[in-house]
Order: structure tokens, then sequence, then C-alpha cells
């Protein structure tokens, strides 16, 4: 395996406290989080205790002031582990980076020391119901009447809806203005008018939970804009390339674990009197995955580099999230495969990372706009 030189000795030390944390805290309780559709509230509070969520956050407002190499390790241990319900990444990773980035002191003092501890669970509220990745149609309205916005709308595919008590809402506050008049408001979860639907049924990531948000006549204080009037959109594009990279640092976490697990389970499981490892073709798949996880890393560590460095354009993220989440779907397939039929059973985790891959390459821009970010760039 090629040494990876984007992370120290340091890194590696919490690389080893999250995975203890991992195997006591989440992994003994995942499957009841799936049936539950939800993560316990406990275990955010614990990661919190730890140091684990929002770690680039400036020791003033109580986090550590760690650079974004620390939450790659927690998002590509988290995957590695399974562990897909814990909307820590969302969390960490995309939503409460706009509060610290756009947000005034007294928003960031209000509720970045929460949001580290776990006291806040934070979301962001992008897609509606026949916009997907197109932003720039969202029909959710925030009116100014007064002192206050009178927010109008609904979501759809929230991550960590269920459970957040702040959501970053993507809101046109000037629907004449079309993208320049997008902006983003912080809304807290028990508003009047404020009301989360059922918690979505999906194809994987069942302990995540995934929810509508439906808003009716919502009164958010002016005061809860985040950045400027109209500046949305644009604080959506500087932040997409983080979010993009964060879902491949996971898409790749993922697929060196489930080759991992299939290496093991060719050696010891029997075809015609013979270990399948010992066929050709078992050979052969497994030295292209890995082969194509090794050069998907790379190139992960690169961008990863970039983005420490602030140097990380959005076709590079969008090349690198393209790359790695197809591919993360390609392992789990041709792993199951060799699997047989016990690929199929739900008890082994192939199943599940099967399962979970899926969406990674829909979330976060799907793969299709990925390609048109990538092809307008020629």
């Amino acid at each position: 395996m090629i040494p990876r030189t984007v992370f120290d000795e340091e890194h590696e030390m919490v690389r080893d406290s999250i995975r203890k944390f991992l195997a006591k805290e989440a992994i003994p309780y995942h499957a009841q989080w799936e049936k539950d559709g939800q993560v316990s509230r406990e275990v955010w509070l614990k990661g919190g205790e730890q140091g684990f969520l929002c770690p680039t956050v400036p020791e003033e407002y109580g986090g550590l002031g760690a650079d974004f190499r620390y939450n790659a390790i927690i998002a590509e241990e988290a995957w590695a582990a399974g562990c897909t319900g814990i909307g820590w990444g969302l969390h960490s990773d995309i939503a409460v980076p706009y509060i610290y980035n756009y947000g005034t002191e007294e928003q960031k003092h209000k509720y970045l020391p929460k949001c580290i501890s776990g006291e806040i669970i934070t979301a962001i509220a992008m897609t509606e119901p026949g916009t997907g990745s197109d932003l720039q149609s969202i029909k959710t309205t925030a009116i100014l009447d007064g002192d206050d916005y009178i927010v109008n709308g609904s979501k759809i595919f929230i991550t960590n809806g269920q459970m957040a008590d702040l959501v970053i809402v993507v809101v046109k506050t000037d629907p004449s203005k079309g993208s320049k008049g997008t902006s983003l408001l912080l809304i807290e979860a028990d508003r009047d008018g404020f009301d989360k639907g059922k918690n979505l049924d999906k194809l994987g990531m069942k302990a995540q939970d995934t929810s509508e948000l439906f808003f009716h006549d919502v009164r958010v204080p002016k005061e809860n804009l985040l950045g400027q009037e109209g500046m949305g959109f644009a604080y959506l594009m500087q932040e997409l390339p983080q979010e993009r990279l964060s879902i491949a640092l996971g898409a790749v976490g993922a697929a060196e674990s489930v080759l991992k697990q299939t290496v093991d389970y060719v050696r010891e499981r029997k075809a015609f009197g013979t270990p399948i490892m010992s066929f050709q073709n078992t050979q052969f798949k497994l030295a292209e995955l890995d082969t194509e996880i090794t050069s998907a890393r790379v190139f992960t560590d690169r961008c990863l580099e970039l983005l420490v460095d602030g140097k990380l354009d959005t076709v590079t993220a969008s090349k690198c999230k393209l790359l790695t989440t197809e591919l993360q779907c390609k392992v789990a397939d041709e792993c199951l495969q060799l699997f047989g039929g016990y690929g199929f059973m739900w008890e082994y985790p192939v199943a599940k990372a099967y399962a979970d891959a899926r969406v990674q390459r829909i979330y976060g821009g799907s793969s299709e706009i990925m390609k048109y970010i990538i092809a307008r760039a020629l």
C-alpha cells in the first residue's frame, strides 16, 4: 500500500481514536439504529466530548482549530466501519462551515459551541420536490415583513432532518432575481409553522434520518439571515468543493473496507473443493479493483492537500466525486458477486455496503452534474 504522506503521526493517533470510538459506541448499536431509522443522541454527545464534531472550528468557539484532515479521517473511518447512520459528515463538513464562514460573531457564539458539543445537530435544506440538483429553481420563499422573514415552502431528502435542531434553509428572498435572489436562513426546529415530515424509508443508509421539511408562515427574525441577502447561491457554490471532497473521502474509505472484507472471504470460502481466491477470475477482479482504489486514493489525497491549502477548485472536486463514487458502487457490486448468494443477505456487510453506496452518486450533485461541470471546463 502506498504511504499516505498527507497525514502525520498526530493524524494517525486521531484515526486510532475514532476507530476505537466507533468500535465501542457505534458498531454494536448500528443494526438497531437501522431499525429505528436514526442514531441515538448519545452518540452525538459522546462524539462531541471526544472532539470529533467540527474539529476545524477555532478554539475561541470551542473547537480544536484543526485543519480538514481531521474531518477526512473521521469520514473515512465512519464509512469503512459501515457506520453510515452517523450524520457527522453533513454536520461538520457541510452545514457548520456555513455558520463559521458567513455567520456574524453573535451567530457564531450562539450556535457553534453547541454544534461542537453535539447539543445542536444541524442540517442544510437545499433540495425541493421537483428541483433535484437544480438549486436555482427552488420555490421556498422568505419575504420580509417588518423585522421578520415569513418563510413558506418545503424541502425533501434532508439529511439529519428528523434530529436537526438548527437548519440552514436555502430560500428565495427575491424570487424576481433568480439565483441572485437566493439567501440562507438559520431556522430553529422549534419555530411555529416549521414541521418535519416522515422519516423517509430509503434503499440504504437506513440509520441516517432523512426527512421532508415543511414551512408554513414561519416567522424568522432578520438576525437569522446567514451572510448577505441575495448571496446564498454564491455561498453554496463556494462551499461545494469541500462537500464533494467529503463525499469522495467516504467513498474511498468504504471501497477499501469492502475490498478487504472480500479478500478475507474468498480466502476462506471454497467452491469445487478449492478456495475461491485460487480462481484466476477472482484474482483478476480483485487486482483490478485494488489498482483502481489505489489510484482513487492518491487523487483524493491530493485533493485533500489542495483543500487544506485553499486551492481545491470546483472542477477538480467534481472529478474527485465522480471518480470515487462511481468506483465505490463498482467495488460494492463486484465484491458482492464474489460473495455469491451470501452477498445478497443483509447480515453480510457487503450487502449493506452495496445499498449504502448508491446514493453517493446522487447527493452533493449527481454524477451527471459532475460530468457537466467537468465538460464545461474543457
